[in-house]
C-alpha cells in the first residue's frame, strides 16, 4: 500500500470510530444548520479534527480542505487532502446506518490516492492512482452494461438547489423509465463508491461539493469507469453536477438528461 494511502486508511477508521461511538449516543448529538437543508453536528466537527490530527503527525506541511475546517494551507501546497468526515449526515442525524468517511489526496492537481469507509459495514474502498481500485483488499470493477436497459442507477435529490427540482424531476422520469430501477441512499461518496464496486451502474447529481466528490471520482476512474459533468466535460469539481457509470451507460445517462440542463446546469 502506499504510505500516503496508508496514512488515509489511519485516519478514516479513526474518524469511523468516532462516529460510530456517537451513533450508539444520537441525542447527546449537537446538531446546527449550516443554511437551508444544510446541517453539521458535533460529530462532524470532531471526526474532522480526528483526520487532520491523523494526516499532520505524519504530513505536517501538506494542505488540508475540510468541509467543516476550510482550507488549511500548508508549506507544501503541492499536496492537498480533500476531506469529508461524514458524508451522509442527514442520515446520521436520523439514525440511519449509511454514510461514510471521504478522503482524498490530490498531488500537484491531479487525484492520487482515495479512501471512502463506511463504519457501519466495515467497508473500506481504496485506490491508488494508476493501482485500481479495492473493496477490502480485492479488486472492483465498474459493472460492464452495454445498454441502460436493466441498469440499476443512484442520484442524489438536489434538496440543496430547489431551483434545479423541475429540470430534476425531468431528468429523472427519463432514465427512471429508460433504467431497471433508482436508487436514494443519502450519501453521494458512498454511491460512487457503489458505482466502482459495481453494485449500481451508475451515479448523478445537481450541486455536490469537492469534499463529497474527489475521492469517489478516483475509485470509479480507477475501477474503469469515467466521470463527468452534464454535458460530458470535466467541470464537474466547479459546477458540482456530476455523472459516473462506464463509458456505454454514461453515454446513454448523458444522453437522456441532455434535454433538460437550461444555461444553470450546462456549465
Amino acid at each position: 500500500m502506499h504510505p500516503m494511502l496508508n496514512i488515509a486508511v489511519r485516519a478514516a477508521r479513526t474518524a469511523g470510530k468516532v462516529i460510530v461511538l456517537s451513533m450508539e449516543q444520537l441525542d447527546k448529538v449537537e446538531v446546527e444548520s449550516k443554511g437551508t437543508n444544510d446541517f453539521v453536528t458535533s460529530v462532524d466537527i470532531s471526526s474532522e479534527e480526528a483526520i487532520i490530527e491523523t494526516i499532520r503527525k505524519s504530513y505536517p506541511d501538506h494542505t488540508i480542505i475540510g468541509e467543516e475546517s476550510g482550507v488549511l494551507k500548508g508549506s507544501d501546497d503541492d499536496y492537498q487532502w480533500i476531506i469529508d468526515p461524514l458524508d451522509g449526515t442527514s442520515n446520521f442525524i436520523k439514525g440511519i446506518p449509511h454514510f461514510a468517511v471521504s478522503i482524498c489526496l490530490k498531488v500537484k492537481g491531479k487525484l492520487d490516492q482515495a479512501v471512502i469507509f463506511d463504519p457501519i459495514r466495515g467497508e473500506l474502498f481504496s485506490a491508488s492512482r494508476g493501482k485500481g481500485a479495492q473493496l477490502n483488499g480485492f479488486r472492483i470493477r465498474v459493472n460492464k452494461n452495454k445498454e441502460i436497459a436493466g441498469t440499476i442507477l443512484a442520484t442524489g435529490f438536489p434538496f440543496k438547489h430547489k431551483q434545479h427540482s423541475v429540470a430534476y424531476m425531468a431528468m429523472f422520469s427519463n432514465l427512471f423509465q429508460k433504467s431497471s430501477d433508482m436508487r436514494r441512499s443519502g450519501s453521494t461518496a458512498l454511491d460512487l463508491a457503489y458505482v466502482a464496486a459495481g453494485r449500481v451502474d451508475g451515479f448523478f447529481e445537481i450541486g455536490t461539493k469537492p469534499w463529497n466528490t474527489a475521492a469517489g471520482e478516483l475509485l470509479v476512474i480507477e475501477a474503469g469507469g469515467l466521470v463527468t459533468d452534464f454535458t460530458g466535460g470535466h467541470n464537474h469539481s466547479n459546477s458540482g453536477n456530476i455523472v459516473a457509470a462506464n463509458t456505454r451507460i454514461l453515454k446513454d445517462v448523458l444522453k437522456e438528461i441532455r434535454p433538460h440542463l437550461g444555461d444553470a446546469l450546462s456549465k
